[in-house]
């Protein structure tokens, strides 16, 4: 297939032969390349797009690479037998290969506002409809095939409208990306405005390209962000949970923080962290942020991050601050913690649906805080075999490290973990030997240290 053949559109974009750019096939996915071909050679075209093209181009490692195609879903999954086509308000292909993807969408076109769906009862006259957007504008249903240059005005940010082609090794830039990338700037495609009411979520792509990339945000783009926030509250808390762990576990989540903390955003993501951090002490903003340079850190060295310990980390000022607030309530420090948990985290549930097996998980870790204060013999070891230990021994030490005073805590649990047998029996008995001295506590009081 010659380059002169190619879809109806590339005459339209700006043609960077291989001699002006760096994306080489041996840097892109073996199975990428495989699917490019396949449709390729059934006579589709198809180009590697958006931000595996961009990365590629800055010299980083594309964590994965997306294809688009004017094959429709239904001439994919034909072609392939690992195809499954998702999504009903933006369908895409997925093409699995073990445990790799690789997604696959067709052309889109620019549309007009032909639907409108006013309320719930009104939301079922979207089936079977191409297109269909909201009263605000935000649409629902983007199921409008065009040509490539269509599809590049549908996508949302310069830097993420670049194509990649093996006919010739070209790169077709329809939206001056490479300008874009040059002078290391997020630039909207179309009016800013508009494109945020499409998808509101846009605005967190935003945040979370700039924050990726060390990209500043363009004038235009980034002056509608703090009016346009509130539309945030159209999406739904489930979407917004996903959304929030692409911000949070993308290795950059130090940088993203602070950017929703300058944009309202921030306040429709992390509402009660950012009130608690106002009336908080200096440890508490501490250790949120030691835990978010923690998270990029232990990404950036390939390891696991979960959602749990980073909910519990972000929401940890909120819990300080309402055990504080129910202190001259006078219940019992048992169930006063376990309120002031529950509360915490509702709180949080009202703005990502965070899944129940997080928030267990993040209550589990903040209970064992005062549990590992209680050094007898019998508490180490049902504490030292819990599930969560590691996660509340990590939590421990983000702690310390923020300012709290815990009498060396941390160091002892460390040593004991790194001990013989020995070793730990030492340390047990001079725990033991020193509580002897103290007072004689009740095994019911759980919130003393927090």
């Amino acid at each position: 297939m010659n380059f002169e053949s190619e879809l109806v559109g590339t005459e339209k974009a700006d043609v960077i032969n291989r001699d002006r750019h760096s994306v080489s096939r041996k840097d892109i996915a073996p199975n990428a390349l495989k699917v490019l071909y396949r449709l390729m050679n059934a006579g589709f075209h198809a180009y590697i797009v958006g931000g595996g093209v961009r990365d590629l181009l800055l010299g980083r490692k594309p964590k994965d690479f997306d294809i688009a195609t004017n094959a429709t879903p239904e001439d994919i999954k034909n072609l392939f037998r690992n195809a499954r086509v998702i999504g009903r308000r933006f369908k895409i292909v997925h093409i699995k290969f073990g445990r790799e993807i690789i997604e696959v969408t067709t052309f889109r076109a620019n549309h007009a506002r032909k639907h409108q769906v006013l309320d719930g009862s009104t939301r079922k006259q979207i089936k079977g409809l191409d297109s269909a957007h909201s009263e605000s504008g935000m649409i629902l249903r983007d199921n409008v095939y065009g040509n490539i240059d269509e599809d590049a005005m549908r996508r949302d940010f310069t830097v993420n409208a670049l194509y990649y082609t093996t006919n010739g090794f070209r790169v077709l830039d329809f939206c001056s990306g490479l300008k874009d990338i040059e002078s290391r700037q997020i630039r909207m495609i179309g009016n800013p405005a508009e494109r945020y009411k499409e998808d509101p979520v846009r605005m967190l792509r935003a945040i979370r390209l700039s924050a990726k990339l060390g990209f500043s945000i363009e004038r235009e783009t980034e002056k509608p962000i703090d009016e346009l926030s509130y539309l945030l509250d159209s999406i739904s808390s489930a979407r917004l949970f996903d959304e929030t762990l692409k911000l949070m576990t993308g290795g950059h989540a130090s940088k993203t923080f602070k950017l929703l903390q300058k944009f309202q955003l921030g306040s429709y993501l992390f509402a009660p962290t950012l009130e608690a951090l106002k009336e908080s002490d200096t440890s508490a903003a501490n250790l949120v942020d030691l835990a978010l340079k923690n998270t990029d850190e232990r990404l950036a060295n390939g390891k696991s991050v979960t959602p749990a310990f980073l909910f519990a980390s972000l929401l940890w000022p909120v819990l300080k601050l309402t055990i504080a607030k129910s202190k001259n309530l006078g219940l019992p420090p048992r169930t006063s913690f376990q309120q002031a948990a529950k509360l915490a985290l509702k709180e949080q549930l009202d703005y990502t649906a965070i899944p129940k097996r997080f928030t267990i998980a993040a209550q589990e870790i903040w209970e064992l805080q005062d549990r590992l204060r209680i050094r007898t013999k019998r508490n180490i070891e049902k504490i030292f075999n819990h599930s969560r230990f590691r996660a509340a021994y990590d939590f421990l030490l983000l702690r310390e490290q923020s300012g709290e005073e815990l009498q060396d805590l941390g160091q002892w649990w460390t040593d004991f973990q790194i001990g013989d047998k020995n070793k730990r029996s030492e340390l047990i008995a001079m725990v033991t030997k020193s509580q002897k001295h103290r007072k004689k506590r009740s095994k019911d009081i759980p919130s003393k240290g927090i």
